[in-house]
């Protein structure tokens, strides 16, 4: 007997109303190989462990880091990139890939995660588009045939540019062409237990209206805060406003709940002369501050109690991706394994490690509270994460918040 619609619906939203099991923050680190220098895998072992990184999330599967970094303990999200997602439609190539690229690997190599494309409801690519849910069910179905679905959950990542507004966080909504997408994706997330993952640069924000935007509100300083008015909540950094934004997005359509990790976000140590913000120092700064409020377990101002997840992009500068100068320097490392900057973590059996400033917190953002102004354009570009090798996401995408306050 089939569920009414509206039965079906009820269902669906009491699932993704249940609480869910908080989760410990951690660290993780997106590994890329657009590179011909990059060190051996091996090599990358310590580097990870160095940052105090717990994860790791590739853009493939690639066997010889999987195989480098087996019972090391450190859970790795692997990815099914974009150019595959169409042909895993055949469902035995599912199969034949979850074996291949999965199974094949554990249990010594910890694989928890499989991402599924990169940014793919923002492609503008239909065929992709369609092919998203399908994908994202064989690839459930051939673990749970090999008894895997309960240890390697499978998920994918957005840009913001899914949002159709998020100005102030509180009226975060998704994209109405997306929505229908969105919400099947959503559904198969909470059948399956797996977390949603975003894409995240405040950088761009910064770069695109410097003027507006100030460093120590994207750098997690000390500084000016800005207020949402129709909650009262602070925010004194871009990050966490940004990621109530999207929780809004999920709140309006019943999903409030539902864990959010954030897939990928970082800080350019070079950049182009027009590429303002570009600088090792403010590198420095964005991801060792990071680095240190997500060690706090602070949760961000809609959500305080619930510790988040983040991916820094990225462990390695990758000399081949094209593109202007930032995108071969987001780098936490250089070809060599030495470190571009220090982030003041101590390394294992060290003491001491330059200090990057002040961590940030959901909360309080000491200066005068800004005057809330409309976006100047309504809709402003920003970035598509780790498919930065296209263009800017352009008029599709929502630019955030800090955009549009205004510091006395």
């Amino acid at each position: 007997m089939e569920l009414s619609t509206s039965l079906y619906l009820l269902l669906l939203l009491s699932v993704s109303a249940a609480v869910v099991p908080r989760t410990a923050a951690s660290i993780g680190i997106n590994y890329g190989q657009i590179a011909n220098n990059l060190p051996s895998p091996d090599r990358a072992v310590p580097l990870v462990k160095s940052i105090g990184a717990t994860k790791v999330k590739l853009y493939d599967a690639d066997q010889n880091v999987l195989c480098a970094f087996a019972k090391t303990g450190i859970e790795f999200t692997v990815g099914l990139g974009n150019e595959y997602i169409v042909q895993m439609r055949d469902v035995n190539q599912a199969r034949a890939w979850v074996k291949n690229k999965v199974q094949a690997f554990l249990p010594d190599t910890k694989i928890t995660s499989i991402a599924i494309g990169n940014e793919v409801l923002t492609s503008n690519d239909t065929g992709l588009v369609d092919s998203l849910i399908p994908v994202m069910e064989n690839l459930h179905t051939a673990l749970a045939e090999l008894g895997l679905d309960r240890q390697v959950t499978v998920t994918t990542s957005h840009s913001l540019a899914v949002l159709e507004t998020s100005y102030p966080p509180s009226t975060g909504r998704f994209r109405r062409d997306l929505a229908g997408y969105m919400a099947r994706v959503l559904d198969f997330q909470c059948r399956t237990g797996s977390p949603i993952m975003i894409n995240a640069y405040p950088y761009f924000a910064y770069q695109a209206s410097p003027n507006q935007v100030t460093l120590d509100f994207v750098l997690f300083q000390p500084g000016h805060g800005i207020l949402d008015p129709s909650t009262n909540l602070q925010y004194d950094n871009m990050l966490f406003a940004q990621m109530d934004a999207f929780y809004s997005a999920l709140n309006a359509i019943g999903y409030k709940n539902l864990t959010v990790h954030v897939s990928e976000t970082g800080w350019p140590s070079k950049g182009d002369a027009n590429e303002i913000g570009a600088t090792v120092e403010n590198a420095k700064k964005y991801n060792g501050n990071l680095i240190k409020l997500v060690s706090q377990k602070k949760g961000t101002p809609m959500r305080p109690d619930q510790s988040f997840n983040i991916y820094i992009f990225a462990l390695f500068n990758e000399n081949l991706k094209p593109g202007p100068t930032s995108e071969r320097n987001y780098g936490l490392f250089n070809a060599d394994g030495t470190a571009v900057y220090s982030l003041g973590i101590p390394s294992k059996g060290s003491s001491t490690g330059n200090t990057t400033g002040s961590g940030g917190g959901s909360g309080g953002g000491g200066g005068v509270t800004p005057i809330w102004l409309p976006p100047p354009n309504g809709y402003l570009p920003i970035d598509s994460g780790s498919e930065r090798l296209e263009e800017l996401v352009g008029t599709f995408a929502v630019l955030f918040v800090a955009l549009s306050y205004l510091v006395f």
